[in-house]
């Protein structure tokens, strides 16, 4: 089992009706969970907080973001980061001041997505410097319930300026979704993504290999976004609650 959070667990600092009696009935049942966010502005640390005082006690290896997908890639290729990220995500990645070359890391910056910060990082990329996006959704649902820009439109201005492709790490990257599966064991066939993203959460896992992905009527989601992307979900239900009413009834067939 893959759930994301953001408007799938939670909205802001709200627990979704029925979330945390959800996670606990998949692990009744003895589904292995990992928790696959594309949430850029909080560091692991408080994600992990903000389940537990929800009820929802998630262990460190069982949360993949894309920070610690993007510190585990900059060690990898011996890259120090210059960031374009939210100001509370900047402790993710100390320690890494000591690499050979460099890599833009953006991610959703929030203010901090202003001209002189688009322009430093523009200026990194026609220097040389490799290009990591974190995420590219299109869209996130903000704190007064309307959706708002998010990383992607801003990694698509630097694509356009700079000509330059970034690396995704988050999803959908098949990369991000397979990591979450090799710490499972578990094939990809095998495999539910929950989600409210129909393009990034949905097809990006069933583009992926997943055997099922399901789309809730929570979050970001707007009437008509099953139809909006390929592959489309496998079922679209109301919230987390009814996907595990689906998952653990097939579970048990």
């Amino acid at each position: 089992m893959l759930l994301d959070l953001l408007g799938v667990v939670y909205d802001g600092d709200t627990q979704i009706a029925g979330a945390a009696s959800a996670v606990e009935r998949l692990r009744r049942a003895g589904l292995p969970l990992r928790f696959v966010s594309n949430t850029t502005r909080a560091p692991r640390g408080a994600i992990i907080a903000q389940l537990a005082a929800m009820g929802i006690k998630v262990a460190d290896e069982e949360l993949l973001t894309p920070a610690r997908a993007a510190v585990e890639w900059l060690r990898k290729h011996d890259r120090q980061p210059h960031l374009l990220v939210h100001p509370d995500l900047e402790v993710e990645f100390s320690g890494l001041e000591g690499g050979s070359g460099r890599a833009v890391i953006v991610g959703d910056a929030g203010e901090a997505f202003d001209h002189a910060n688009l322009n430093r990082a523009f200026r990194e990329l026609i220097a040389g410097a490799d290009f990591v996006a974190l995420a590219v959704n299109r869209t996130f649902k903000d704190t007064d319930g309307l959706l708002s820009l998010d990383t992607g439109a801003f990694v698509a201005a630097l694509e356009f300026a700079s000509g330059r492709s970034p690396v995704v790490l988050g999803k959908p990257s098949p990369d991000f979704f397979h990591s979450a599966l090799t710490d499972l064991n578990c094939p990809a066939a095998d495999a539910v993504m929950i989600g409210d993203d129909a393009e990034s959460d949905v097809a990006g896992a069933l583009g992926a290999g997943l055997g099922a992905a399901l789309l809730v009527r929570t979050g970001k989601y707007r009437p008509g976004d099953e139809t909006r992307f390929n592959p489309a979900p496998t079922a679209l239900v109301d919230d987390v609650a009814t996907a595990t009413d689906w998952i653990i009834s097939r579970a048990a067939a």
